[in-house]
């Protein structure tokens, strides 16, 4: 029995669908939701870049992906309260945004994750976009996807 949906979102014109999907989907099932945000950190700096300089860009990039986070999440949770569904936000900045799904699905107990994807690209990039098809390849957590 599914008691848990995560629902990853990046702010995109797919978010909007992600957002009334799962909560409809949520409702029918009585489960509760789990919204996600991952969002890549600054790279590296090179070879000559200034370290007070990185530090300025890191810090001024954190700000930025945190009010980008909690405006996305706020909004999904007011939407999910709205529909009487339990809501639950998450965000994590990292490299490895794929990974960051699938690790917090697994600590999810009787969930399932639900993506919306475009399916473009070649071939419809496999019918899947690439974190989409990254994550079901890397998950053993059920995987619904949306088109």
């Amino acid at each position: 029995m599914i008691k848990n949906l995560l629902v990853p979102l990046d702010g995109t014109d797919l978010s909007e669908r992600a957002m009334r999907e799962s909560i409809e989907l949520a409702r029918q099932l009585g489960a509760s939701i789990t919204g996600f945000v991952a969002e890549p950190d600054v790279p590296l700096p090179h070879m000559g870049k200034n370290m007070a300089q990185y530090r300025q860009e890191r810090d001024a990039h954190q700000v930025v992906t945190d009010t980008h986070a909690h405006a996305l999440l706020a909004q999904f949770g007011e939407r999910a309260q709205q529909a009487g569904v339990p809501f639950t936000a998450r965000h994590q900045i990292t490299d490895r945004v794929d990974a960051a799904i699938v690790d917090l699905a697994e600590q999810l107990e009787d969930g399932l994750i639900v993506m919306v994807t475009h399916g473009r690209g070649v071939f419809a990039g496999l019918l899947f976009g690439s974190h989409t098809r990254n994550v079901m390849a890397l998950t053993k957590v059920p995987l619904l996807v949306l088109h």
